[in-house]
């Protein structure tokens, strides 16, 4: 299956502006690049690149001030599967896990275990470990939150979604990360893009998503407490703790978002 996927984002700044864009195909997916990904600016920014301590790429840029365009276009092989089920895959003891996915037990920025451990043990305590567990977790984030974009808040914590019962994927995110990590259960944060393949077309304009992946067993799988199915076609752009480590621009100054757009969308008649 090949996706065309791309952006546009158009932005002013009153005055020249450093601005950090995590705006790119991860890197573990660039081998499934069909053609080369580029950022385009207009007007032509200074730029440098650089992978970030969670394997993300970056681009550093310089605003001009006014008018700003940032625009990027991709097509990716994808294996046109589900995310994969692996329902017996185990949770390892603490002392068992890979060193380098240790951080993400612990709290972060959006992701408070501190506050939330006794809610997640009285809630998954007397659940089976490992894959019915994270399933346990998400099957409750979906069925007690309500999805609205008007719920939307740049602040809004684990906690928060925890207490208000209202948000966006990336509050879904957060509160299933944060359950997880209190349960023992390394879990990370993913963004990207995922386009309407195999599900009805959403009529809301697209944009990017979020979902979160755990390490059960060997390896890391994905999981999606806001969709909580199955689906087709994720493209990762970045990873992290939580959203601060993904965020997919960050403004050094002030930024006025003008235009925004996003598409993700199978190329019928080819395959990869």
């Amino acid at each position: 299956m090949l996706i065309k996927t791309g952006f546009e984002l158009i932005f002013n700044t009153p005055a020249p502006t450093v601005m950090l864009a995590m705006l790119f195909v991860h890197p573990d997916r660039t081998h499934t690049l069909a053609e080369p990904e580029r950022l385009t600016t207009e007007p032509e920014l200074p730029r440098d690149e650089f992978i970030d301590s969670f394997g993300n790429r970056v681009a550093r840029l310089v605003t001009v001030a006014g008018r700003n365009r940032l625009f990027s276009e991709s097509v990716v092989e994808d294996h046109g599967q589900p995310d994969v089920i692996v329902p017996n895959a185990p949770q390892l003891p603490i002392e068992q896990l890979p060193v380098d996915v240790l951080p993400f037990l612990l709290s972060s920025r959006y992701c408070e275990v501190d506050k939330m451990s006794d809610i997640a043990w009285q809630l998954f305590g007397n659940t089976p470990g490992g894959w019915p567990r994270v399933k346990a977790i998400c099957d409750w984030a979906h069925g007690h939150v309500e999805f609205g974009y008007k719920y939307a808040r740049v602040t809004k914590s684990a906690h928060d979604v925890y207490e208000e019962r209202k948000g966006v994927c990336r509050d879904f995110t957060h509160l299933a990360i944060t359950l997880c990590r209190c349960m023992n259960i390394p879990a990370r944060y993913a963004t990207g893009y995922l386009g309407d393949i195999g599900v009805p077309v959403a009529p809301d304009p697209m944009d990017f998503s979020a979902w979160f992946e755990v390490y059960l067993g060997d390896r890391w799988y994905t999981f999606d407490a806001r969709h909580n199915k199955p689906r087709i076609g994720r493209i990762v752009m970045a990873r992290g703790r939580d959203a601060v480590d993904t965020a997919l621009t960050t403004s050094f100054g002030p930024a006025q978002l003008l235009s925004f757009k996003v598409w993700t969308d199978e190329l019928v008649g080819t395959t990869a």
